[in-house]
């Protein structure tokens, strides 16, 4: 009897991409709707191979891969099974349409803070062309203040974060979008030693209660920086530090918009008014209330106004 030896068929892009969208659902449970394991296992793929866009992946799909490539990619999938965020494996996500490179002190940027750029945009919508001065306040990755310098061609900022590494990240950001004669990110704690009057002021800082980081999803829980999601108590701790220096910081005619947690909108608004501002709110695409906007009250202006002394560095 002749015995014909099985020859393994070669390995390609396409076949790869399927096998690990399969392995990532059968380990995420096939009921799960919030995961995306083919869109997961694309990204991932993309990432091993540098085919960019990942869109593209599909189009190089007859293409045979090397053991190297396989191994790299099986790799990273099985990291992604055991939940670590598909944007901590490739070191970058995507905000506004734009791609943020990403560090261990940065988090990973979210959908619903584009509510802050659109509620900006919308309300500097005459003035796009102006040189508009902006300000963004726990900047971490730069991605809210980048993205608005990308849509205001002749606006500047400046951009605020505790940590070193989140600044350098930022900078990093601004040179590969070609923001960097535009951009400005400096070491500091909140708007302290920021002085003058900006058009426009942004702050996604952070929100979640302290009993409530426990319970959070582990993919922000174990992997996102527990300093930029720690709000204190009840939450609030950022805002008080953040609201009361906005009079003093924001110009005639002047904008600002903090993220809001869940449930949290109706404080800030409180902690607005005994801060010299008024406040509406937005929701975001999912209907949660996202944005609080804010203006200094007329003849208020200089509620908080204070002395302050240097206290930013340059890193």
């Amino acid at each position: 009897m002749n015995i014909v030896a099985a020859v393994e068929r070669p390995v390609t892009i396409g076949r790869l991409r399927r096998d690990l969208a399969l392995q990532l659902q059968y380990a995420f449970g096939a009921g799960d709707k919030t995961r995306t394991p083919a869109l997961d296992a694309r990204l991932i793929v993309a990432h091993v191979l540098s085919i960019a866009p990942p869109s593209d992946l599909p189009l190089h799909d007859d293409r045979v891969l090397s053991s190297d490539e396989m191994t790299a990619a099986k790799a990273l999938a099985r990291r992604r099974a055991r939940g670590e965020p598909v944007a901590r494996l490739t070191g970058w996500r995507e905000f506004w349409g734009i791609p943020f490179a990403l560090s261990q002190t940065t988090l990973v940027p979210r959908p619903e803070s584009e509510t802050l750029v659109e509620v900006v945009l919308e309300f500097v919508a005459s003035r796009r062309d102006d040189r508009l001065r902006l300000l963004d306040l726990g900047t971490g990755s730069g991605c809210i203040l980048l993205a608005l310098l990308s849509e205001l061609p002749a606006a500047e900022g400046i951009g605020i974060d505790l940590d070193e590494a989140a600044i350098i990240t930022a900078r990093q950001n601004a040179w590969q979008l070609g923001l960097s004669a535009r951009a400005r990110f400096l070491v500091g704690d909140w708007a302290d030693a920021i002085t003058g009057r900006f058009d426009v002021i942004v702050s996604n800082p952070p929100y979640i209660p302290s009993v409530q980081i426990a319970g959070l999803a582990p993919e922000v829980r174990s992997f996102d920086p527990i300093a930029a999601l720690d709000g204190g108590s009840d939450g609030l701790d950022s805002y008080r530090s953040i609201l009361p220096d906005l009079a003093r910081l924001l110009d005639i005619g002047g904008v600002a918009c903090v993220e809001a947690g869940d449930g949290q909108a109706v404080d800030i608004v409180a902690l607005a008014g005994r801060s010299g501002l008024t406040a509406r709110t937005r929701s975001d695409l999912s209907g949660g209330t996202r944005a609080v906007l804010l203006r200094t009250i007329v003849g208020k202006s200089d509620v908080a106004k204070k002395s302050l002394g240097n206290r930013t560095r340059s890193v």
